[in-house]
């Protein structure tokens, strides 16, 4: 299976590793000067971009120009639609309440930005690292030369997942900018059968970018990265925060929790 990887992989690796690095170090330096911890979610999307490009230059000599080319457009526009919406949803607004109360409120001076160094900075930074090695991957795989029948799988994967995560997102931006809408719940459009498209867009896109990997056996060994990818929207810092939150804050969010699919799109249950 080796045999299916041109060379530079673990040059790429590396490159990356210390790249994303800097990035975050250099945020993590930004936060302190704005107290705004939660800057870091702009560069989620962003980050895998930056993996994505760098590893496309330097996989340059590998006999896989239209797996690497499309492997690493796919990923750079998902990041890039990511990033300038949460650019636009959070600037000016300050540090998100969740980053204030889980340090802000705990720890001060040195104590604090260390705490947000290792548990926000370069966790995410690492995060990003491993998730994106189906795509750094596919970006050095020389065989078979020909796009497979799976990679073309993962190619109708990603934009139907990309499509679900841009509506979605459209639809709640514009639910909030309706007056008329405050304090209510939005169940109309995609999230009449999802409780959350997006986070289900962005599932399936990371899946279908595994996909793309899987021309090779090899890339069936970075299933760790849609599965955790997956984990973190479901278990961690997604569905599960958000909807803790929603339950609290509005009224009639169990009901719409009773009639809608938590996350895989399914028609609502009749009340």
């Amino acid at each position: 299976m080796l045999s299916d990887l041109g060379p530079g992989l673990g040059l790429n690796l590396a490159a990356t590793a210390l790249v994303l690095l800097a990035c975050v170090l250099a945020l993590w330096l930004l936060s302190i000067r704005l107290r705004d911890v939660s800057i870091i979610d702009i560069f989620w999307g962003p980050g895998f971009g930056v993996v994505a490009v760098l590893g496309w230059f330097l996989s340059a000599d590998v006999d896989s120009d239209p797996r690497r080319t499309i492997v690493t457009l796919l990923t750079t526009v998902w990041a890039a639609r990511l990033g300038l919406y949460l650019w636009w949803r959070n600037h000016g607004k300050g540090e998100d309440p969740r980053y204030t109360a889980a340090f802000r409120k705990r720890h001060e001076g040195r104590r604090l930005h260390l705490h947000t160094l290792t548990k926000v900075f370069l966790l995410q930074g690492a995060l990003i690292w491993l998730i994106s090695m189906p795509v750094q991957l596919a970006q050095y795989l020389e065989r078979p030369a020909a796009i497979g029948g799976v990679a073309m799988l993962g190619i109708l994967l990603w934009a139907g997942g990309f499509l679900f995560e841009a509506i979605g997102d459209r639809q709640l931006a514009r639910f909030r900018a309706d007056p008329s809408m405050h304090g209510r719940i939005l169940d109309t459009g995609l999230w009449r059968y999802t409780r959350h498209p997006n986070y289900f867009g962005n599932a399936c896109l990371w899946w279908g970018l595994w996909l793309l990997a899987c021309d090779s056996p090899l890339g069936l060994l970075t299933a760790f990265s849609p599965l955790l990818m997956t984990h973190f929207l479901l278990n961690v810092t997604g569905k599960r925060l958000l909807e803790k939150r929603m339950a609290r804050t509005r009224p009639g969010y169990a009901d719409y929790v009773a009639r809608t699919s938590g996350f895989l799109p399914w028609p609502p249950k009749r009340g």
